[in-house]
């Protein structure tokens, strides 16, 4: 009974069922209301009514509500069939649908990372942080994505299920299959070969039922001109965004996109495989999704969800004054007091280029930390217990 009553007055998942409780009523009240909200879900749900109704997926979406922009469906065909669940639903529905799964997900991401005595306290902070509040206020799936990889990552570890979630993902959105080539590092290669083709009969599958959409996505709307045109925005987070901002266009950018995207993927992979050596595959796992974030083409600022479980370990091992500082950079005033859009960030001065690459500059300093310390690495064990690997 006392171990109950413990597990029902857990703190953390007291503030999930507040936040999930909130977010049902916000969805009523704006459905009833009939006002706009989740730019993002209602481009999802008109993906699925494309499916539905036979429309070209990647065409201009005819079921967007009036309110929303004219937004493009960027996604693999695959994920608009997932999508055709939200179809039942209204729009300000279909964002409180997904915005419900958004603080049991954060709750599954953060854990693994997080000491259970700070764990309340990150789940209310990570609400203040853009990458978790513009996701939720967008209709976002990131942090959904996000527990996925965690929870394949962590525990679904040694059973044979492990790598199926992380590939369904990369079906829906990409970017995950960095987390593919993540299980080939640490040397879990079923889980690897297990991930490759959940990812392969996933996207079989939405060809067999999507011939001619799957047939376009893959041949030309993989490269989204509405991407192409809004890479230089700072609201782009990653390093082809910070040298469409900085790098005159045509072939040395490419050279200097290339040349990042094949350093920067060297390096992730060594540091990934030292620390998983000594044993910290926490550590390990979010130098992957940071170097995802990285290497992408279009890393937007609700994409850096993952600064939320980096956060979580970093307050674990006892760096509180990096926390604040950090957390800090992430609450959104980084873009919003520099000049954005209609090619304003190519006149930025120093100052500004230095605030509005905020995000990039954290994950450049994660990184060459992890680099110092690569040859004396800290070994968490299960027991709390701490020793050191000296190269």
């Amino acid at each position: 009974m006392d171990r109950s009553r413990g597990r029902l007055a857990d703190p953390a998942l007291i503030i999930v069922g507040g936040a999930m409780t909130v977010f049902a009523a916000v969805a009523i009240v704006w459905w009833l209301s009939d006002t706009p909200l989740g730019v993002d879900s209602a481009v999802y749900r008109a993906g699925g009514f494309a499916v539905v109704h036979g429309e070209s997926l990647y065409s201009p979406l005819l079921a967007l509500p009036g309110w929303a922009p004219e937004l493009p469906f960027t996604y693999p065909p695959f994920a608009a069939l997932l999508f055709t669940s939200l179809t039942a639903l209204p729009s300000q529905l279909s964002w409180g649908l997904l915005t419900l799964a958004a603080a049991p997900s954060l709750y599954c991401a953060v854990r693994p990372f997080a000491d259970r005595a700070h764990l309340p306290l990150l789940l209310i902070g990570a609400f203040a942080l853009q990458p978790v509040w513009q996701t939720i206020g967008l209709g976002q799936v990131n942090l959904v994505l996000m527990a996925a990889v965690v929870a394949d990552i962590f525990l679904l570890r040694g059973s044979r299920w492990s790598g199926i979630t992380i590939g369904i993902v990369a079906a829906v959105k990409l970017i995950p299959l960095i987390f593919i080539v993540h299980l080939l590092v640490v040397r879990r290669t079923a889980d690897a070969a297990r991930a490759l083709t959940a990812f392969l009969c996933a996207s079989a599958f939405a060809a067999a039922v999507l011939p001619s959409d799957s047939v376009r996505y893959w041949t030309s709307a993989i490269f989204n001109d509405h991407f192409a045109e809004m890479k230089g925005w700072v609201g782009n987070q990653s390093w082809q965004g910070f040298v469409a901002r900085t790098v005159p266009e045509g072939h040395p950018a490419t050279v200097v996109i290339v040349v990042f995207a094949v350093v920067c993927s060297v390096v992730a992979i060594w540091l990934v495989h030292r620390l998983h050596r000594a044993g910290d595959d926490r550590a390990a796992l979010l130098v992957t999704a940071g170097c995802s974030l990285l290497i992408s083409p279009i890393s937007w600022t609700h994409h850096w969800v993952w600064v939320v479980p980096a956060l979580a370990l970093l307050a674990a091992r006892g760096h509180r004054g990096v926390v604040v500082a950090v957390a800090v950079l992430f609450t959104g005033w980084t873009v919003a007091v520099v000049p954005g859009g209609g090619g304003a960030e190519r006149d930025w001065n120093l100052a500004e280029a230095i605030i509005g690459n905020a995000y990039l500059t954290v994950a450049f300093v994660g990184g060459l930390v992890c680099l110092s310390r690569s040859r004396c690495i800290t070994t968490y064990t299960a027991e709390g217990k701490v020793k050191t690997y000296i190269s």
